[in-house]
């Protein structure tokens, strides 16, 4: 009989630390389906979430039977998971969180060799992914597209356009300036440009939102890039950090993208940030021919 002493005493106490810390794991994920399961409105949504925190519960108790132990829920975890899930949407929460139960299936794995009984929980943790897969529909999602439009195109155009200004102007504010009138007409014209693509292409998304992403997008990014040159003084150091600030939305946006649409992180990663930076030194090396050439002094 699975559970007894007399095969616990036949489990090492490597095993035994293994098991309490998936043991531990396995409660922790319960409270994290369930709260998340307690916030949603879609009665699908809830119903596969609950069903998933049943299954975790299972695997605590069959986990329990050769521990005997009771831990507590990592509530730190919890917290994160929760809180995350409700700043950037239930699909990126609970796939960062199936992400890291990789590691538990590996342990499964080898467990099933000793215990097999873990086969079966091994076989609906795998599960668990198909059935986050088919049961997700978030807004946010389905307009990744448009958002994809509207930040990419302002981090391309604005770290070259900045770059182009900072070597011909010199001067923060006028920079700033021209950034900001630039962005605005370009964030309402991008807006524009997807309402018509969408509206053409009957994607099924509605045309509003989608410009309203792209525009949102643009606009955002683009304040965010010209943030330096409205705090700063010297515009070579503004640049600096504006360059550091289009590395760090690249690097939050890719990964975003990464987890929430099971794309490889490294790859768009690089492609996104090669183009943003190759084009910001073409238009810093045109920058000073047009300072030299045409003798720009401001």
């Amino acid at each position: 009989m699975p559970g007894s002493e007399d095969e616990e005493q036949t489990l090492s106490p490597e095993l035994i630390s293994r098991l309490n810390e998936l043991q531990k794991g396995e409660i922790t994920e319960y409270h994290i389906y369930r709260r998340l399961a307690a916030v949603q409105k879609d009665p699908h949504n809830r119903e596969v979430l609950l069903r998933m925190a049943d299954e975790e519960h299972s695997h605590y108790l069959l986990l329990k039977r050769y521990t005997g132990k009771d831990p507590n829920p990592d509530w730190l975890r919890v917290w994160i998971y929760s809180v995350t899930a409700g700043l950037f949407g239930l699909t990126f929460g609970v796939k960062l969180m199936e992400k890291r139960e990789n590691e538990a299936i590996d342990s499964y794995g080898e467990i099933a060799r000793t215990i097999p009984e873990a086969e079966h929980v091994l076989s609906q943790e795998e599960e668990h992914e198909m059935a986050i897969v088919g049961m997700l529909d978030e807004k946010s999602l389905r307009y990744i597209g448009s958002l994809v439009l509207g930040i990419n195109d302002a981090l391309v155009e604005f770290t070259g356009s900045l770059a182009g200004f900072t070597l011909a102007l010199q001067n923060t504010r006028i920079i700033a300036a021209v950034g900001l009138i630039m962005g605005i007409a370009a964030a309402l014209s991008m807006g524009a440009s997807e309402y018509l693509s969408q509206k053409s292409e009957m994607s099924g998304n509605n045309p509003y939102t989608a410009a309203l992403y792209t525009g949102a997008a643009y606009m955002v990014t683009v304040i965010i890039l010209i943030l330096p040159f409205l705090l700063m003084t010297s515009p070579i150091s503004a640049y600096a950090i504006t360059l550091a600030s289009a590395i760090i939305i690249i690097v939050l946006f890719t990964f975003y993208t990464a987890v929430a649409k099971d794309l490889p992180f490294w790859r768009r990663f690089i492609e996104m940030a090669a183009i943003s930076l190759g084009i910001a030194a073409i238009s810093f090396a045109i920058g000073i021919l047009v300072r030299v050439y045409l003798n720009v002094q401001i």
